[in-house]
């Protein structure tokens, strides 16, 4: 007798940065992750992180979240000091921690975090290689998103 996987309802996505993908071209993804302590991933849970103004720095071969929140619980422990904004060590392997560093140092791009998220037990990281984007990028980027929109609605008319 094989046992199926109950998929439980709801997403997996605990939070999005849907302002880097409007500001960044992104080049390349990783997932990452993240050394959290305990009173963090309840609040994961509870679904109180927040990543749209965090980054990913390079401090002694490691790469670390900054700039992230997660809010702590009113019932979490009384003798842990919560601190929402700590840094936070992104695990990678070794091999994607020079890719990392060395496209930020050489070819000047940024590492932004784009997603949070469950992956089985562990929270997951998905961070992404970027490059800036100018503002006539930005502009062509709504221009699309618009015509997309349009077509859509004159096809689904034509078609009546």
């Amino acid at each position: 007798m094989t046992k199926k996987k109950v998929n439980k309802p709801g997403s997996a996505t605990i939070a999005l940065n849907k302002r880097a993908r409007h500001e960044y071209f992104i080049e390349e993804e990783f997932e990452a992750g993240m050394s959290l302590q305990g009173w963090e991933v309840k609040s994961l849970r509870a679904g109180k992180a927040n990543i749209s103004d965090s980054y990913i720095l390079f401090r002694d071969g490691e790469a670390y979240l900054f700039g992230s929140t997660f809010q702590p619980l009113a019932v979490a422990s009384t003798h842990v000091v919560c601190d929402p904004t700590r840094s936070r060590k992104l695990l990678l392997k070794q091999r994607e921690l020079d890719s990392l560093y060395g496209r930020v140092n050489r070819e000047g791009f940024t590492v932004v975090a784009l997603s949070m998220y469950w992956k089985n037990a562990w929270a997951k990281l998905k961070i992404g290689v970027a490059r800036g984007k100018k503002e006539h990028d930005k502009r062509d980027d709504v221009k699309e998103r618009e015509w997309k929109m349009d077509k859509a609605r004159i096809m689904k008319n034509s078609k009546r």
